[in-house]
């Protein structure tokens, strides 16, 4: 019976993206209220279908009554459900701060709910090419979020992003196309029999893979296809910031992990090994390259775009291992790092706010001033290193297990190395937060005298609620990453079967 809910994880928020619309002609107070009430509903929705799907096994319906392979197909398994609950908890979360970050207006919520319409699409989405229409609909309406700061730094990274999203969509379509030469059919349960029946060594099905993989590595950040990044989190508003970092290249390393073992299987590796090897040095150059750019960043929202530069090419070195422990430790990563580094988002843009620092230097005497503010996002900081018992240590443990498991000691140097890379460039915020002195600006800034660019005296309670909380979820996940693993273990035993 659940099964028939499914298709509302898409609708709901694209309905609400049209009433958003239809109440901003009425009220400036509509469209906020709508986006409130819409995302509400679509937590619900997520938590009810997806506890379901865990407990009773995955959930399937065919829209508008056609029968797979033919029909659309939407599936929620023990990891969409857990994808699409994440999107739909943090998009809530974020919109408390994106209301109080002053948008603008009923563009934005509609903008808003169309990017939650997206991601939640791709996350439960059976069928690869309406994952292409997702991901071009969450494409749309993250380059208009980008540019909604209205600035013209804004509008070229917009621009930057909008050309590379087109690229990057283009390509994964492309590699759809030869899928569907291959096999004639778009459904990913048919796909994974039919490309084995096509030979996985045959020209159209490696030429899928490579287009499928690099589409989707693009959207996901990974050197050097990464250079929109960066602008993108650092030129967007403050809110946006949080939300893009926190779920668009997350929903994409799924999607990834997604298509590799839900459509080519492991066999495909087991066929042709060169693409596994090929794309673990890809993952491994994005995981050293990333950390060390990182670590040259004096601002900290370009610091912070570089570390998910080198934490989503962790997510993948561990699907490309393939071992149960490296594949875990992929989706366990892929899942902290979007509740950390959204949380130091929402810290990033909170400080900008409250005293105008957005370098590392700027951040002198943080912890002195706003003690619970600076504790959480060091916290937030500390689990991205991988500190024990965060989330960000559970991720890297069993990656770098799965990486022993298999064999793979380099691949468990270079997560050693990177760990010392991210404590580096975190360290010195803590450093800047705990020990430097404040500078004069600072002081004026928490004493209210700035003059004609004053500036709050305290940070918003709310926001630094989203931090603390942020912070809090990263230590219970790490905590609670055994009990996750149960919750994935039919998923796992179906990604990995051969």
């Amino acid at each position: 019976m659940t099964d028939a809910f499914v298709p509302l994880l898409v609708t709901v928020p694209m309905l609400g993206a049209v009433l958003a619309v239809a109440t901003g002609l009425a009220s400036e107070r509509g469209p906020p209220a709508v986006a409130g009430g819409t995302l509400a509903v679509q937590t619900v929705l997520a938590v009810w279908i997806g506890t379901d799907a865990i407990a009773n096994g995955p959930l399937s319906t065919e829209v508008g009554g056609f029968v797979a392979p033919y029909g659309i197909e939407l599936v929620v398994d023990g990891l969409s459900a857990v994808v699409v609950t994440l999107v739909a908890v943090v998009s809530l979360t974020i919109l408390v701060y994106a209301i109080r970050d002053d948008p603008s207006g009923t563009p934005f919520y509609t903008e808003y709910l169309l990017l939650v319409t997206g991601l939640s699409g791709m996350a439960v989405t059976g069928d690869v090419f309406n994952l292409y229409v997702f991901l071009e609909i969450s494409g749309l309406a993250t380059y208009a979020l980008v540019a909604s700061a209205g600035t013209g730094r804004s509008a070229v990274s917009a621009l930057k992003y909008l050309m590379f999203g087109t690229v990057a969509a283009s390509l994964y379509l492309l590699g759809v196309g030869y899928a569907l030469v291959a096999t004639g059919t778009l459904n990913m349960a048919d796909l994974s029999v039919k490309l084995a029946e096509a030979g996985y060594d045959s020209t159209l099905v490696l030429a899928s893979f490579g287009f499928i993989v690099v589409g989707l590595a693009t959207k996901t950040a990974l050197f050097p296809l990464h250079t929109w990044q960066p602008d993108a989190y650092n030129d967007a508003p403050d809110s946006v910031s949080a939300l893009i970092a926190a779920l668009v290249s997350t929903v994409a390393g799924y999607a990834l992990l997604r298509l590799v073992y839900t459509v080519y299987t492991p066999a495909f590796f087991e066929a042709v090994p060169v693409a596994r090897t090929a794309l673990i040095v890809f993952a491994c150059v994005s995981i050293v390259v990333g950390s060390v750019l990182a670590v040259a960043q004096s601002e900290i929202k370009r610091m912070l775009a570089y570390s998910s530069v080198s934490q989503y090419g962790l997510v993948v070195v561990g699907l490309a291992i393939g071992t149960r422990a490296a594949v875990f430790g992929a989706i366990v990563h892929l899942v902290g790092h979007a509740i950390m580094k959204g949380g130091l988002f929402v810290t990033a843009g909170t400080v900008d706010d409250v005293l105008g620092a957005k370098t590392v230097d700027e951040y002198a005497g943080l912890a002195d001033r706003y003690p619970v503010l600076g504790g959480a996002s060091a916290v937030l900081m500390l689990a991205m290193v991988g500190i024990p018992p965060a989330v960000g240590f559970a991720g890297k443990w069993y990656i770098a297990l799965g990486a022993v498991q298999a064999g793979a000691w380099p691949v468990a140097v270079v997560i050693f190395g990177s760990t010392l890379l991210t404590l580096a460039y975190f360290a010195r915020v803590i450093e800047r937060m705990y020990v430097a002195p404040a500078t004069a600006r600072d002081v004026a800034a928490a004493d209210g005298g700035l003059g004609d660019d004053l500036l709050p005296t305290t940070p918003p309670r709310s926001l630094v609620a989203l931090v603390v909380g942020a912070a809090v979820v990263a230590i219970v996940l790490g905590l609670a990453v055994t009990d996750l693993q149960t919750i994935l273990e039919p998923t796992l035993d179906s990604l990995l079967s051969p």
